[in-house]
């Protein structure tokens, strides 16, 4: 077992190294970086978020071929849909979100900014004292109000289902975590960085068990609650800054 101090200057060290500007040009979140209306940026990273599984390559073009197909413009095109739009999504495809996921996606997205003042209040709304993990589960329900395809539902996990939700707390990171280095961006006000939750998946939980912040083998939501409760005890204010340090010792540097 590494002692705390020990870990601690080696898990900043490497923040340091791949929490910079020069992360963004090969990670998804250069997406929303294309834009600088906060709601532009929130649908933005919403979507890209969304679409964040399988090879980084594929997901930033498909992210672009989204953005594209929305004039460039996520939130006037939000605001804006109608039926009228639908085929302008036809030929859409990222892995199993297809054409009529994007078409329940952008009605859900619609209905949050027209009936329920936008994102970052929906899960201002319900966060609880030390997590967002609860919020997750409620704005699931809420996304998924409108008349959708029950298969769309998959492309949200849900953490009250034991799901480490990694997507959507990579999308939360990206919204509140402020940060200096101007990568993650930090619009959200409302919430704290500190009960942001580590987007976890197999490079992050591989890494995080070799150091000792997990002991549990799956990757789900016990094992987020292990891994919160770690890091936090390293950098309460600031915990999911060490997401900059599992994910480069996992992909980058193959540790």
């Amino acid at each position: 077992m590494i002692p705390k101090h020990e870990l601690k200057s080696f898990l900043d060290e490497k923040v340091a190294l791949y929490n910079n500007p020069s992360f963004i040009t090969t990670d998804p979140i250069q997406i929303p970086h294309l834009f600088t209306v906060k709601e532009d940026i929130e649908i933005a990273a919403f979507l890209t978020a969304t679409i964040a599984w399988g090879n980084r390559t594929m997901i930033i073009k498909n992210a672009h071929k989204m953005m594209s197909i929305m004039g460039n413009a996520p939130y006037d095109f939000v605001m804006n849909y109608s039926k009228n739009d639908l085929e302008k999504l036809d030929n859409f495809v990222h892995r199993t979100f297809n054409s009529t996921d994007f078409d329940s996606f952008i009605r859900a997205l619609q209905n949050m900014y027209k009936n329920h003042n936008g994102l970052e209040h929906v899960f201002t709304q319900h966060q609880t004292q030390n997590s967002l993990q609860p919020a997750i589960t409620e704005f699931k329900k809420l996304f998924f109000q409108i008349n959708h395809h029950v298969r769309t539902q998959k492309h949200i996990s849900d953490p009250s289902l034991n799901s480490a939700a990694k997507r959507i707390n990579m999308f939360l990171r990206w919204m509140i975590r402020k940060d200096n280095t101007g990568v993650d961006f930090g619009i959200w006000q409302s919430i704290d960085s500190s009960k942001l939750s580590c987007p976890l998946d197999v490079h992050s939980g591989n890494v995080a068990r070799k150091l000792g912040l997990i002991t549990r083998k799956q990757n789900d939501a016990k094992t987020l609650n292990e891994l919160d409760y770690n890091l936090r005890a390293i950098d309460p204010i600031d915990p999911v800054k060490y997401d900059f340090a599992l994910f480069g010792l996992g992909v980058f540097e193959k540790f």
